[in-house]
């Protein structure tokens, strides 16, 4: 088992090594070390495409996560009240929201978008001179879709393990509900919400599926890396790719040590 386990980590994370390896080749081959050499990060990071890129990953996934925290935690505690078949009816819509592949969530929003905004569009039009179109917004609503879930499975897993006389014993001492919220129910669920944002900015800014359907004139950085690597792949774009997933594995890294040290006492 052992050997089996080590197996499927090299085939996992083998090709990520490769490829942070290519990206500090001195050469322009991608696929050849040719001495070592950072220039190729230096060249990404001064490419006003792939600044600009990143910028919008940045502001999309930051609002994204922002507000699934926020709508999520909102849905995790009205969730908390439910039992019996109803309660099992919204778990399984959630849990569907996350498995459901990115291409399916992608087209069904493009559609609902672009049906949405024909119908709207001649009244906002007359009243405002705007048209709605695919962009910044269409961005953060269809990741805010699919992120949300992910708080809402942390928040409430985390309402589930927290001492109910805590709240009760604020209750009994006169606080009123909100109150009792921001006083006990916030800190209480705080980890879990952290945790939440973080692996939401972390699935916004990686996603390319769903941003490639919804992002209308907008360029994200996954969406200029494969528009990139159609003409051919660069150390450039290797060193692009090696800092995604850096900042993936801190940011995945530091959610899941906010998940652990949040965890109350046995």
């Amino acid at each position: 088992m052992r050997i089996y386990a080590l197996a499927v980590y090299a085939f996992l994370y083998l090709p990520i090594g490769i490829i942070a390896l290519f990206s500090f080749s001195a050469g322009r081959s991608a696929s050849q070390m040719q001495g070592f050499s950072t220039g190729w990060y230096a060249k990404a990071l001064g490419n006003p495409f792939v600044v600009d890129a990143l910028k919008t990953s940045a502001s999309v996934a930051l609002t994204s996560a922002l507000l699934s925290c926020l709508f999520g935690t909102m849905a995790a505690l009205a969730l908390t009240g439910l039992k019996g078949r109803v309660r099992t009816i919204f778990d399984a819509m959630i849990y569907i929201a996350v498995m459901i592949p990115g291409i399916v969530i992608g087209i069904a929003t493009l559609i609902a978008l672009v049906t949405v905004f024909d119908a709207v569009n001649p009244w906002v039009q007359a009243a405002t001179g705007w048209r709605l179109s695919l962009g910044f917004g269409s961005l953060v609503g269809a990741h805010v879709l699919f992120t949300m879930s992910l708080v809402i499975i942390l928040v409430r897993a985390r309402i589930e393990g927290m001492d109910r006389a805590l709240i009760e014993a604020s209750s009994d001492l006169g606080a009123g509900p909100v109150a009792t919220f921001r006083q006990v129910t916030l800190p209480l669920l705080a980890p879990a919400v952290f945790a939440g944002f973080l692996l939401s900015f972390t699935f916004s800014f990686d996603d390319f599926i769903i941003a490639f359907f919804v992002a209308g004139p907008e360029t994200t950085l996954p969406i200029y890396i494969f528009s990139s690597i159609r003409r051919g792949v660069t150390p450039e774009i290797n060193a692009i790719g090696t800092m995604v997933i850096a900042v993936s594995l801190i940011l995945l890294i530091v959610a899941e040590f906010t998940l652990r040290r949040g965890k109350p006492a046995a």
